[in-house]
């Protein structure tokens, strides 16, 4: 019986080669598969997963099927999909429901077939997954071994939920994980979200003045990369702390509306919603460029954008013209869906090696774990998140040092001054 959905088959041979391809780059993930194979950790473990269907994603889902798993996959955003990978997967026996480009409607009808896999584990890229399993079919929530999440939006929802007592089994939350946030948040986020803004608009940076919205990992990410390439970069924050680090990045910080006089790309990575608004929109120059880094496409407030135009066309792939009524013109890109996977091909295969290297081990210390853990959001396991560390440092050849005994001793003694 068919239990999957996608664009067509036909592609799975250009997707294997692509997979391949990002592979290559994943030497860690590689290393846990090896080892996968033989252990077979996740033997007859069920996983729903409703993820970016990518390369970098392909490779870890591969990695858990090599582990035994039966693993059924979903998309995360309706942009973010690529097609290709999804035949190539459906060819390898992993059971995809994703096309690119696919309605509200769809998106959730694929969300309902992989809650319908009756998961033990769940993978989750904002938490769509874990939100329709607990309000959709709360009596598959007793069968559910744990669950991971991997973005700052979904751990957001999913500590909510826990706070607000609705969490029915643990999640681990990959995004806080000193190798994930740290590379995959800033170098991958800062890289990809600027490939996806030239990628739909070939703009020149150098000398343009980019509006990042918010200060945290994927923000400081997506400033280093606009300044790098000769942007003049306005940060817009309403937490004190980072506005004041993006001031001492050299970056100049205002209040949004301020921003919106002078700025000519702005780009939100926030977590939050209508962080650009109607009132923004009125300030904002003829030829401004809008585009979205934050997991959901809430963080600009679209309808608003289309109350105050009179016409609306599609001038380039993934580039929106709106003719405001007082005839100045702003470019929606991605539909306002996170850039960087909807223009273009999302973070470097090298830096999610990191990340999902994350993903399989702690699927892997879930299920060893399994009946010990209350119903709450988890840290990434120290022992889990240096391992990965100190894989990547391997796969690049990199020797670090080690404290001697004698070292070792000091840092636990309190008796010792000056």
């Amino acid at each position: 019986m068919k239990n999957y959905d996608i664009k067509d088959r036909s592609l799975a041979k250009k997707g294997k080669l692509r997979i391949d391809w990002a592979g290559k780059e994943m030497p860690v993930v590689k290393q846990i598969k090896q080892r996968f194979a033989v252990e077979k950790p996740l033997e007859g473990i069920r996983i729903s997963a409703c993820l970016h269907v990518t390369t970098e994603t392909a490779n870890l889902a591969l990695t858990l099927k090599e582990a035994g798993a039966d693993i059924i996959l979903c998309a995360s955003n309706p942009l973010s999909t690529q097609d290709d990978v999804a035949a190539a997967l459906v060819d390898y026996g992993i059971p995809v429901n994703a096309i690119k480009g696919e309605s509200d409607e769809t998106y959730y009808k694929h969300i309902i077939t992989a809650v319908k896999h009756k998961p033990q584990l769940t993978m989750d890229d904002g938490a769509d997954l874990v939100s329709t399993l607990h309000k959709e079919h709360t009596e598959l929530t007793a069968d559910v071994i744990g669950g991971t999440e991997e973005t700052t939006t979904g751990v957001i929802r999913l500590r909510n939920m826990a706070g607000a007592g609705k969490l029915n089994y643990p999640i681990i939350a990959v995004n806080d994980a000193q190798t994930k946030h740290f590379f995959d948040n800033r170098y991958g986020t800062g890289q990809s979200a600027i490939d996806g803004i030239t990628r739909a608009t070939n703009i020149l940076w150098a000398g343009r003045k980019v509006v990042v919205c918010g200060y945290g990992w994927c923000s400081k990410g997506i400033a280093m990369r606009a300044h790098g390439l000769g942007a003049q970069v306005i940060v817009t924050e309403v937490n004190p702390i980072p506005a004041l680090e993006a001031a001492m990045d050299s970056y100049q910080v205002m209040p949004l509306i301020e921003a919106c006089k002078i700025g000519e790309v702005f780009i939100t990575a926030t977590g939050d919603k209508n962080v650009i608004d109607g009132a923004h929109f009125a300030q904002m120059k003829d030829g401004a460029i809008v585009a979205n880094s934050g997991h959901f496409n809430v963080e600009i407030d679209i309808s608003a954008l289309e109350n105050l135009s009179k016409s609306k066309r599609r001038v380039r792939p993934f580039v929106d013209e709106y003719t405001l009524t007082n005839g100045r013109h702003i470019y929606l890109l991605g539909e306002g869906r996170l850039i960087n996977l909807a223009a273009a091909e999302g973070h470097p295969a090298s830096v999610m090696d990191m990340s999902f290297a994350n993903q399989s081990l702690c699927a892997e210390w879930l299920v060893r774990m399994r009946g010990k853990l209350k119903s709450d959001v988890y840290p990434v396991p120290e022992e889990i998140d240096k391992e990965v560390g100190q894989l990547k440092l391997d796969s690049m050849n990199i020797a670090i040092d080690s404290l001697t005994e004698e070292q070792e001793d000091y840092l636990q003694a309190w008796e010792s001054g000056t």
